[in-house]
């Protein structure tokens, strides 16, 4: 049993140290990067946001809209009092939704997690991330433009304090990414535990036989445990190499990595509020179907 212990112990920090060797100058950067973001150009992105709103370039305001939902650094419970305030500014609800989605998906420091994954792999997420935001803003504007009511209920949401607030620059940013490494650090973490177990005891066969290029199965399965799965992006970035290396397709992961953020919980949770229950079940099944066509159409090509 002692014999048992050792072996599996043994096993067990070798993993980890390769899986932290490999992804953790990427969680570093996109940290370092994220908080510059987040303290510097901040303000910058949600002007011009709010400009792109209030300016009437029709259809063609949706993706200006969703590059900058990619670029904000916000949370989706830091973006949503945000969006509130834009709205109450006159921003159209198809412009909104574009932010909005893109903003769930991708952010400047998840774009540096995902590097990790390769360059196809990262161009992919971004593209497609990219691709979800605008194809939302432009179905509300298809089908809600020129409701009477809004899309959104932003009742009662009003834009929070700003932790940023230090005078001193360099604290500021010192402290914006000490608070990133105690939100990612635990998942990030655990995200190595994880990868270094399954390593250890799941067979490659099976990551193969599950998500490869099997007529879109690998695709409807990885959207699906996309949903449960999903913790933070730093924390699937070692499975998700690992299950690309054991023969997921990347159509199969290109659809988790839509699902996951987008049907993550606490993201799910603050849609919910905005949303209602009938347009909530709309969200779902669009972030659904159009990560189901994303993976299919990735792996065709």
């Amino acid at each position: 049993m002692w014999d048992w212990i050792q072996r599996e112990a043994v096993y067990l920090w070798y993993y980890l140290d390769i899986q932290f060797r490999q992804i953790a100058p990427y969680w570093a950067l996109g940290i370092v990067l994220g908080s510059a973001v987040s303290v510097f150009g901040k303000q910058y992105i949600h002007r011009a946001f709010a400009k792109i709103g209030r300016r009437k370039t029709g259809w063609l305001g949706v993706i200006p809209a969703s590059l900058l939902g990619i670029a904000s650094p916000l949370c989706m419970y830091g973006t949503i009092p945000i969006a509130a305030s834009f709205s109450e500014q006159g921003v159209r609800d198809d412009y909104l939704a574009a932010f909005m989605m893109s903003s769930i998906l991708l952010n400047p420091q998840l774009i540096f997690y995902s590097a990790a994954l390769g360059q196809t792999a990262l161009i992919i997420r971004c593209v497609s991330c990219f691709l979800c935001g605008c194809a939302a803003g432009w179905l509300i504007r298809l089908f809600y433009s020129g409701k009477d009511k809004s899309f959104f209920d932003f009742t009662g949401f009003h834009e929070g304090r700003s932790h940023d607030t230090d005078p001193n620059l360099l604290l500021r940013f010192l402290k914006n990414i000490l608070r990133n490494i105690r939100a990612t650090g635990p998942m990030f973490a655990l995200g190595i535990l994880l990868t270094a177990l399954y390593q250890i005891h799941v067979p490659s066969e099976f990551v193969s036989s599950l998500f490869g290029k099997n007529n879109g199965f690998g695709v409807l399965m990885a959207a699906t445990i996309g949903v449960p799965v999903y913790m933070c992006g730093g924390g699937t970035i070692p499975l998700l190499i690992q299950w690309l290396s054991d023969g997921m397709s990347m159509g199969s992961a290109s659809a988790f990595m839509l699902t996951g953020p987008a049907t993550k919980i606490t993201n799910l949770g603050a849609v919910k509020i905005v949303l209602g229950w009938k347009h909530f079940l709309l969200y779902l099944a669009f972030v659904m179907l159009f990560s189901l066509f994303t993976g299919i159409l990735v792996d065709l090509f």
